[in-house]
């Protein structure tokens, strides 16, 4: 049964600013069965201190709910899950320690992704849930605990992705402290919402849209109470939310709120999230939103099923920067096929996933250049820059720091310092790889599709050794001034490169 398991099922772990989710769904003919879903209100943006850490207490509460998730999926093979924190954790600057432990209590890596990159997975899942709206153009809104999403898109993908810096939990928390609920204090957590919204309004408006859809636990909630009321059939409409706006400000304390269909988790983080929906209502002038079963959980589920059937979001994205910034895209091929060869010839003795690997020499040789766009002098420094902070859909804010290490470290002297801002699992992985794409780029410094000598290759733990065939060095002797520099450079990270001209010898 286990072993069945894990060959055909697949989970997504949402680490929210309110609640973590968990959902495990089984691959068939290709597509999504969900077979279990986990919920626990955790409320890690309650827990987010003045100066941008998380407190004990919440730390305690995540781990404990990541260990009972971590009961349900442990066994699943890697790469079968996929964990991802959001706002509170990109408040909290990826807290490594906390990351680190959190894997550790699920057994599988946990990442955190960008505004705009949850933005897209909740995109995905929410048209993945809801069917029939064909070609529509979409306006989908997800309210969370410490951000709130505005997509426009239609049957093609996201068109348009905003990530703002308002949520329910957040705002509750600035406006409604000790649950007290009046009149001045919902006109100015209002206010704030508006500003939030008015600079992206008009964008929007200009736009247009066919349909509203809202998702994630504000919507839900208000959703389910509008229909017991009876104030609404399906969905949210704009008087639904002028109602629940005077109950709230009626009972004037989160304790005294009485409606049908709240449940008691909710109850605290309502008021803040309903200003933010009558805000979303008002500014882009909203009559009715219908409610999505789906959303960033369901959208890592079909993100991660993509990656399975190679279709990975990432490669697009690189391709798409690669062109944007006009990468001489045929040396970046010259660079990859020597990069793949090294590390054909030595994973093993570096002990490297060669799939896993593989992809990122392919990303990394693809964008070495991308900073020639801006300057020649220091390109490699104007090119980790563009990658780490561009808008790369499919890379978690972490996959764009090693994305942005690979391209930093290609040439001139190696980035220590770059190195040891990533997280400690990767370091090892990363030097290896920087050091073949390193090598690759060097060897085709020609920017030439004359073919290399075959040469033998030998590696351990903190070298590499190049053995080309006789009288080669010799006949290159600006490959030979590049190959001396380049020990000097790894050498000061602890590396030693060797090479030479053996008689006779000329490994494939």
């Amino acid at each position: 049964m286990e072993q069945d398991e894990r060959q055909t099922h697949v989970a997504a772990v949402d680490l929210g600013s309110n609640s973590f989710h968990m959902i495990v769904a089984r691959v068939e003919s290709g597509e999504l069965r969900v077979l279990d879903r986990l919920r626990e209100p955790v409320r890690l943006a309650a827990g987010i201190t003045p100066d941008h850490r998380l407190t004990e207490e919440a730390r305690r509460r995540a781990l404990a709910c990541l260990d009972r998730f971590g009961q349900r999926v442990r066994h699943f093979p890697p790469g079968s899950v996929r964990a991802v924190g959001t706002n509170t954790l990109r408040v909290a600057g990826r807290d490594g320690s906390f990351l680190q432990e959190a894997s550790a209590c699920l057994g599988h890596p946990v990442e955190v992704v960008s505004g705009i990159e949850e933005a897209r997975l909740i995109y995905e899942g929410v048209v993945h849930s809801l069917a029939g709206h064909g070609k529509a153009r979409r306006l989908v809104v997800d309210i969370g605990g410490g951000s709130t999403e505005v997509i426009l898109g239609d049957d093609q993908g996201p068109r348009d992705m905003e990530s703002l810096y308002m949520g329910c939990v957040g705002m509750t928390q600035r406006h409604f402290p000790e649950g007290r609920i009046t009149r001045e204090r919902w006109r100015e957590a209002l206010l704030e919402a508006r500003l939030e919204l008015h600079p992206h309004r008009q964008r929007f408006l200009a736009q247009g849209w066919d349909v509203v859809i809202g998702s994630s636990g504000t919507v839900k909630a208000v959703g389910e109470i509008c229909r017991r009321q009876g104030w609404s059939e399906r969905g949210i409409g704009r008087q639904g939310v002028r109602r629940l706006r005077k109950v709230l400000l009626a009972a004037g304390r989160v304790e005294r709120i009485r409606l049908e269909g709240l449940s008691e988790d909710r109850r605290p983080v309502l008021a803040g999230g309903v200003v933010i929906l009558q805000a979303l209502f008002e500014a882009f002038d909203l009559q009715h939103m219908e409610i999505s079963p789906g959303a960033l959980r369901e959208g890592l589920l079909y993100d991660l099923l993509g990656r399975m059937r190679h279709r990975d979001v990432r490669r697009e994205s690189v391709y798409r920067m690669a062109r944007r910034f006009h990468v001489d895209l045929a040396q970046a091929e010259r660079v990859d096929e020597v990069a793949q060869c090294l590390l054909r010839r030595v994973h093993r003795d570096w002990r490297l996933d060669l799939a896993a690997c593989r992809p990122w020499l392919h990303w990394a040789a693809w964008l070495h250049e991308v900073g020639l766009s801006l300057a020649h002098n220091r390109y490699h420094r104007h090119g980790a820059y563009l990658v780490r902070h561009a808008d790369l859909p499919g890379f978690s804010l972490d996959e764009q720091c090693l994305l942005a290490f690979l391209v930093r470290s290609h040439r001139r002297r190696f980035p220590r310092e770059e190195l040891e801002e990533l997280p400690r699992v990767w370091r090892t992985t990363a030097l290896h790889l920087a050091v073949l794409l390193r090598l690759a780029v060097l060897l085709r410094r020609g920017r030439r599709d004359a073919d290399l000598p075959l040469f033998g290759v030998r590696a351990g733990d903190r070298w590499i050794a190049l053995h080309f065939p006789e009288g080669w060095i010799r006949a290159h002797p600006l490959t030979a001034a590049d190959l001396e520099r380049e020990a000097r450079w790894l050498e000061a990270v602890d590396f030693r490169l060797d090479y030479g001209e053996h008689p006779g010898r000329a490994e494939g």
